[in-house]
């Protein structure tokens, strides 16, 4: 089916600064000693949306169409019909495998199929993290959201799947990437949703905050449907790993209430793998999937509806 579409308590506390971070960024060791490469598969320093590359224009082309795009009636939407969950079924592993086909237009560091950057986050986290196997598990299905670019799970165009996340239905924050372009988005003068606060109220909690649709949002939705029994934490950092207007800026924190702060503190953990672990070293897949299998089998049901 194709969607018309208009043109917690858990393991240790983790200090929300990064740990290990001299004053070179390119000298950055992760918790446990992860050694970050010194820049993406591009030779750019990692997110640098102005940096000349090849991939440069096509991904500020890829902001624009999406913030013009992205309107609070427009996720709305999205959520109505991507929450019934009724497009297919079939377990999490298929769903990794599919990704073998995707391509993120948006990311100007990696250019590989994504299945590529599910395992090589999902590892570098298993190495520093041993005893957090729900974390190594959301490493692997953060991105698994990204199959709506697929045919049958409606061919979304890419600015409706990929790209960083931010509220609608509030004001749209200066941090966000390629900010100028929403002065096109039709909810930028519109009063109800151009303020601070906008349709939201002071720590109202982000569970109850619309976020532009796409991966991060349906991979959400998707575990909650099926009953995943992965901790809250897991849940927040697959709902909200685009979101780097919070998490790496600090913007939207007016919004969060008290278990959305203690779940940032694993989200920025996690960020800093989903961000640094892109490279061009390969993941041996058959070699790492019982393992992964494993925790899948714990998690999650057998087969799951999408």
């Amino acid at each position: 089916m194709t969607i018309p579409i208009a043109q917690p308590e858990f393991g240790v506390e983790i200090e929300a600064e990064e740990k290990k971070i001299p004053a070179n960024e390119n000298e950055l060791t992760l918790d446990g000693g992860f050694l970050v490469p010194e820049t993406n598969s591009f030779g750019q320093n990692f997110r640098d949306y102005d940096a000349e590359s090849v991939r440069q224009e096509g991904v500020e082309n890829f902001y624009r169409v999406n913030h013009i795009n992205q309107t609070f009636d427009f996720v709305k939407r999205m959520r109505e019909e991507y929450g019934k969950v009724d497009k297919v079924e079939m377990s999490i592993w298929e769903c990794c495998e599919l990704l073998n086909d995707v391509v993120d237009e948006s990311d100007p560091d990696l250019d590989e199929p994504q299945i590529e950057h599910l395992l090589q986050t999902a590892e570098a986290i298993r190495k520093d993290y041993p005893n957090e196997d729900w974390l190594h598990l959301t490493a692997l299905i953060h991105d698994l959201g990204k199959v709506l670019l697929l045919p049958s799970f409606g061919e979304l165009p890419q600015w409706a799947v990929v790209g960083d996340t931010f509220p609608v239905g509030c004001a749209f924050d200066e941090s966000i990437v390629h900010h100028k372009y929403f002065t096109q988005n039709e909810d930028y003068d519109n009063a109800a949703y151009n303020t601070k606060f906008g349709v939201y109220s002071e720590g109202c909690g982000l569970n109850n905050v619309m976020m532009s649709w796409g991966h991060d949002d349906y991979m959400y939705l998707v575990a909650k449907e099926n009953n995943a029994t992965l901790p809250s934490a897991a849940l927040f950092i697959i709902r909200y790993h685009s979101f780097y207007a919070l998490h790496k800026s600090g913007a939207y924190k007016h919004l969060m209430n008290e278990e959305d702060n203690e779940n940032l503190k694993w989200l920025q953990v996690f960020n800093k793998y989903d961000l640094y672990s892109k490279s061009k070293v390969r993941v041996d897949v058959e070699e790492v999937k019982p393992y992964y299998l494993s925790l899948i089998q714990k998690y999650f049901p057998e087969k799951l509806r999408w």
